[in-house]
């Protein structure tokens, strides 16, 4: 699972990128969290927009926010069908922007961080989904969370779940309202990975009150691999926080 990412673009390259109207001020992020505000890309009338939503999906039928599970990952291979996400994937699919996300590779108790990105550093996209939670007090949240799928090479190498990165050729089909639910999945099965390269950091991105570049210094030469072949999807269940390191 993806529990930390990184957006350091700049807003006029972020927004060119994407081609929204918003002229967002978002700060260059090196360590973001989970309930942390952070960048989505929706269409609202045929419009691109540039909006904050908290990281951790609530569904709109959910009372209290404490009753249920943290869920920052989705599982691709089953969102489509599962209650707490289908009329999401139905009517509120996103793009979360990134130019880098952060997993742990486990070898017995020690645990390393890696930075995951594109070779040359350029950004990406996430699909996502998202719900606006209304609270008793009749307040509104606007909440996402990313897909994730089986990690091909070479993330696979560290960790078994990666997010999925969205080809931007299917980035106009999966924002808009008319594609089915059937479409969208296909436009994510399989997942579409970029090249990547994987940076070993220093264990400092393990807390979240550390948030500079510095947290992006090789601690170590880069892995990388050309782009992998499509895998077979498996079944699984939606992934809510857990541990970083799950």
């Amino acid at each position: 699972m993806c529990g930390r990412y990184a957006i350091k673009t700049i807003p006029e390259v972020m927004q060119a990128a994407f081609g929204y109207e918003d002229r967002p001020n978002f700060p260059p992020r090196y360590n973001i969290a989970p309930t942390q505000p952070v960048p989505v890309v929706t269409l609202d009338h045929g419009r691109r927009r540039f909006v904050l939503m908290r990281w951790g999906f609530i569904p709109g039928w959910v009372k209290d926010p404490k009753d249920f599970p943290l869920v920052i990952n989705v599982r691709s291979e089953t969102a489509r069908d599962k209650p707490s996400f289908r009329a999401a994937f139905t009517r509120r699919r996103a793009l979360m922007p990134a130019d880098a996300f952060y997993e742990w590779h486990r070898e017995g108790k020690v645990k390393t961080p890696y930075m995951i990105r594109r070779p040359d550093g350029g950004l990406f996209a996430f699909p996502a989904l998202w719900e606006t939670w209304i609270s008793p007090d009749g307040s509104e949240v606007d909440t996402v969370a990313m897909l994730t799928a089986e990690a091909p090479p070479p993330v696979s190498a560290i960790h078994h779940r990666t997010p999925v990165i969205l080809d931007p050729a299917n980035w106009n089909e999966w924002l808009a309202p008319e594609t089915t639910p059937e479409r969208a999945a296909a436009l994510i099965e399989p997942p579409v990975q970029a090249e990547l390269e994987l940076v070993p950091i220093s264990s400092a991105v393990n807390r979240v009150a550390n948030d500079g570049p510095d947290l992006q210094e090789p601690a170590g030469p880069a892995v990388a691999a050309p782009k992998a072949a499509p895998r077979r999807r498996e079944p699984g269940t939606e992934g809510g926080q857990g541990s970083l390191f799950d």
